[in-house]
């Protein structure tokens, strides 16, 4: 307690000093400024932050004023200790223990208060250690005393049952009420070891680092922590998320997204919580920090388990594995692994590919590299003819002339060094794994230095293994100095490498420029009469005859197909397709056709169609038979063609999944499919087609030709718009066989099932209705309902909707186009055109979630041949972390200013904040850009003048809105259809 003063008096105790940082780092100790750095993961909130000096969660990381209620003295109580670790570290805030004894004045010679409403200072931070059955009242406390932040270490929640469930609810009404975020309940805290703040019962504080980390097990906190002390690993961030109340992984990693400290994120996951939330900030943070999780639950025993441990909804692995990979997070399998892959990350660079190169002076331990490469999804490098001829010319004669490159047992630091610097020069070559076994030629120390030496001028990943003990010790240290990851054991590192790309290839795959599908303009109106019609009779599973009608309302291909209900109809039917065609029975009860002998196939004439539909007809009862279907025979076994299985089903978590695979019979044998999350562009479906095995087979294999990839590529994204168009009523959809040849692609088979329409609810896209278990999808739908043409005020025509992945190449030469002067007034500084338009920034731009982001983009009509379209003009809407606003933001090419294009994209950004709950709009723009001002304030927005920072900062509310709301004619397209009160312009 020697680096801390205390002040005792009313006011609490005061941690003055701040610990000294034990890194690297050049860190600014004064807490009262909180860094601020542009940030680079998000493309339209960057005006908004460089003039913001919080974080939403800050009131609980960076507090500075803290009430420990339950706050005691009693020993191997949980509030002495907490208290102790907020006293022992100093953190720059003042402290007020809270106990409710009223005969106790004071803990640890502290000032001690009764309640919470005792203290005359405003509080940022309540830390609740009392029983769970006491909480609620502590949280009324707050509410009252405008607490901003609340951590519940209390158990006795969700996870014990359903009075426990009850009572975590109530409290989190309470806490949305008083605007209070809550980290909790049944967690250990959390740790900012960057201030000091110890808000845990933990025995010590992490030291400070880069990386956050993240678990729902306070268990697993505290080995990690206690590992971490004696690895001399360090955290910008240790934060214990409990069971997730209030808040989630999506908050914490959207916030450690936009702290400068944190540069990159581990995770310990026992259950996912708001799939969507994830997902959205995952996505957005991943693309600049890298998040690696570990998510126990691969066996249905262990997610049991876990379930059982947090309270909550265990999913399908399978599912979730789609869903990281998806969102750009790599998981790893093991404890250990998350760790080392972070390290790794931040002492060599990210390979460009899977090809690792690897260089030992002993074959066992190469062959057992090679096994965890090939097994972890990487790949040996293949030495090219030019590398082979260089290390002939300085190894032994007898070295393996392969890869894993043998340098022999009596290699000196010389050979090896050489051999490295050859190695790392082939261009096959992604990453080098040097590999040192102890022997009596090789000093360890002397080939470390060397290493380091060679490493200087290497720009690829290296990474060593100096395997043994004592007599490595000193070229380990030489090696971690010189920041190059050293390992115990090779094959650790072959893994680690293959991780290091799934992480960075991935997201570069997962971030590419999308192929253009075609406009898919679905018959809306024929789907819902067909499922409104089986709603009607009581039916959740469609006829094969509806099933494909639905189909073909997403242009996806099917059969020709007549209804028949006479044995006469049947055969003109079959002579009217062509024979040999398929009978089936067409019944609005019976769905396995085959088990009453309700298919017959390959017949060739009318006469065997009237026979077959007889005997249809005789094999059902009465009640049962509603005709049959006519439909042509098609040969599945043909050599060139495929019988593939797409389909979609609901998760616990992540609601709508899609699968695809091959199909036919034997689709359970096989189990060859991949999963994916709707919706999806071509690159998505195109990926998703890769994942399997069969996929190598449509390519073309033995003589039989390629299938039409980009056929299937394309069914794909339809079917994923039909899943996601009518998700709140189709409860599954499978197509199998879908027939893949290497002309064409056609679902031959279909099963629709709806969601029981007795018990259904309207919902809408953000409520889930328990009643019918609909749960919304992981990923926002892209919102159609923006598609509109509209008239500038010089007649022009535009087409306006939001923007999509396929629309890069076109943002691309909107900025081509774009005046110095209109970017400076949009983003306040001179943004030279290749940054604009890099595609790195562009990946932040065009794939946006619809959930926290939403993009709208104006085309020239007029200038649209095929799908290449004039982009005009861009309007974002993007929600501020932790709040319920979000901020504007508007860019209208110079050619098109004047014609109202930017006051009508703002006004339909209002109509979806409205949509969206929203409490209001932000915007900061220069006082130069009197337009967009005079157009937001015609709007309802209030601007006020910052002399300070020389911009005008704008708020639009829609509370108050709806106050001054007045009966004022509209007036062209410019209503906002909020409380029937229109806005005009």
């Amino acid at each position: 307690m020697s680096a801390t003063t205390i002040l005792l008096g009313s006011g609490g105790v005061t941690i003055k000093e701040p610990p000294p940082l034990q890194t690297n780092n050049n860190q600014n100790n004064n807490q009262n400024y909180h860094h601020r750095t542009q940030s680079q993961h998000s493309a339209a909130n960057d005006v908004l932050k460089l003039f913001s000096d919080t974080l939403p969660l800050d009131a609980i990381f960076r507090p500075k004023s803290v009430a420990l209620i339950g706050a005691s003295e009693k020993s191997g109580s949980v509030g002495r200790t907490v208290l102790w670790n907020l006293l022992s570290s100093p953190f720059g805030g003042t402290i007020y223990p809270v106990n409710s004894n009223k005969l106790r004045k004071s803990v640890f010679g502290i000032k001690s208060y009764t309640r919470l409403q005792d203290i005359q200072e405003g509080i940022d931070l309540a830390i609740i250690a009392v029983p769970a059955h006491a909480v609620k009242q502590v949280m009324l406390d707050c509410v009252e005393g405008g607490v901003r932040g609340a951590i519940i270490l209390s158990a006795g929640f969700k996870e014990v049952g359903n009075e426990g469930q009850q009572l975590e609810e109530e409290i989190y009404d309470i806490a949305q009420r008083g605007r209070i975020r809550v980290v909790g309940p049944n967690c250990l805290g959390i740790q900012n070891p960057i201030t000091g703040l110890n808000a845990t019962f933990a025995n010590n504080l992490a030291r400070p680092g880069n990386v956050a980390f993240i678990s729902q097990s306070g268990a697993m906190c505290t080995s990690i922590l206690d590992w971490s002390l004696q690895a001399n690993v360090g955290f910008s961030a240790f934060v214990s998320i409990g069971s997730m109340m209030d808040v989630s992984w999506g908050d914490i990693i959207y916030y450690l997204g936009d702290d400068p400290k944190t540069k990159a994120i581990a995770i310990y996951m026992e259950s996912i919580g708001d799939a969507r939330s994830f997902m959205s900030a995952a996505s957005e943070v991943a693309m600049t920090k890298p998040i690696i999780v570990i998510k126990p639950g691969r066996t249905s025993q262990a997610a049991k388990a876990a379930a059982s441990h947090t309270g909550s909804l265990a999913g399908s692995d399978d599912v979730l594995e789609a869903a990281f990979k998806r969102s750009g997070v790599l998981r790893v399998n093991k404890i250990r692994d998350v760790f080392e892959i972070v390290e790794l990350l931040g002492k060599q660079p990210r390979p460009s590919g899977k090809y690792l190169t690897i260089l030992t002076n002993a074959g066992g331990p190469g062959v057992i590299s090679t096994d965890a490469l090939i097994e972890s999804g990487g790949q040996l490098a293949w030495l090219s003819q030019d590398t082979m001829d260089k290390l002939n010319e300085i190894l032994p004669s007898h070295w393996s002339h392969a890869n894993p490159i043998d340098i022999l047992g009596d290699a000196t630091w010389e050979r090896y060094a050489k051999a490295v610097e050859i190695a790392a020069e082939n261009p096959y070559s992604d990453g080098i794994l040097i590999i040192l076994t102890p022997q009596s030629m090789t000093d360890p120390t002397k080939t470390a230095e060397a290493i380091a030496n060679v490493a200087k001028k290497i720009n690829k990943p290296i990474l060593a293994s100096w395997m043994g003990g004592q007599t490595v010790t000193e070229g380990r240290a030489i090696l971690d100095a010189a920041g190059i990851p050293t390992y115990d054991y090779p094959d650790s590192a072959a893994e680690n490498f293959t991780y290091m790309y799934q992480l960075s290839v991935n997201l570069a795959q997962l971030y590419e420029t999308p192929r253009w599908c075609a406009d898919l303009h679905p018959s809306t109106a024929v789907v819902d009469t067909i499922i409104a019609t089986a709603q009607s009779q009581g039916r959740v599973i469609l006829t094969e005859l509806e099933s494909k009608r639905l189909l073909s309302c997403y242009s996806i291909p099917t059969p020709a197909i007549i209804h028949c209900r006479t044995a006469e109809e049947a055969a003109s039917a079959a002579s009217s397709i062509g024979f040999p065609v398929v009978v089936k029975l067409h019944s609005e009860t019976i769905t396995h056709k085959s088990d009453v002998g309700g298919v017959k196939l390959n017949l060739n004439s009318p006469e065997q169609v009237r026979d077959a539909f007889n005997e249809i007809q005789q094999g059902v009862e009465k009640d049962d038979f509603f005709g049959v279907t006519v439909q042509p025979m098609l040969d599945t076994t043909a050599t060139d063609a495929f019988e593939l299985i797409i389909g979609s089903s609901l998760d616990a978590q992540f609601g709508p999944v899609m699968l695809f695979g091959l199909g036919g019979t034997l689709v359970e044998v096989f189990q060859d499919s991949s999963i994916a999350l709707p919706p999806l562009n071509s690159n998505l479906a195109h990926l998703m087609m890769k994942n399997t095995k069969i996929y190598q087979a449509l390519k073309g294999i033995r003589g039989r030709k390629p299938a039409d990839i980009a056929a299937i590529e394309k069914l794909i994204v339809n079917f994923s718009h039909l899943v996601m168009d009518k998700w709140m009523f189709i409860k599954e959809v499978e197509i199998n066989p879908l027939l893949a040849t290497p002309d064409s692609v056609i679902a031959l088979d279909a099963r629709v099932i709806l969601h029981d329409s007795n018990n259904m609810m309207e919902v809408d896209d953000d409520e889930v209705s328990t009643q019918t278990q609909i749960i919304r999808p992981a990923i926002r739908p892209y919102p159609a309902q923006y598609e509109q043409h509209w008239l500038t005020k010089k007649g022009r025509v535009l087409l306006i909707r939001a923007i999509m992945p396929e629309d890069e190449p076109l943002v691309v030469d909107f900025h081509k186009r774009i005046s110095e002067e209109s970017v400076y007034t949009r983003w306040m500084s001179n943004l030279k055109y290749d940054e604009r338009a890099s595609h790195s920034r562009l990946i932040r731009v065009c794939h946006v979630d619809y959930d926290r982001d939403i993009a709208l983009v104006a085309l020239d009509e007029e200038s649209c041949a095929g799908n290449k379209c004039k982009l005009v003009a861009a309007a974002r809407l993007t929600k501020v972390h932790g709040k319920n606003v979000a901020e504007y933001s508007v860019l209208v090419e110079d050619e098109w200013q004047g014609e109202g294009v930017g006051g009508k994209l703002l006004m339909e950004l209002i109509k979806h904040g409205e949509t969206d709950g929203l409490d209001g709009i932000e915007g900061i723009v220069l006082p130069t850009n009197r337009a967009m001002i005079h157009t937001a304030e015609k709007m309802g927005f209030e601007s006020v003048y910052d002399k300070e920072l020389n911009v005008v900062k704008q708020y639009y509310s829609y509370k108050e809105a709806a106050q001054n709301c007045t009966e004022t004619p509209p007036k062209e397209d410019y209503q906002l259809r909020r409380f029937t009160c229109p806005i005009n312009i």
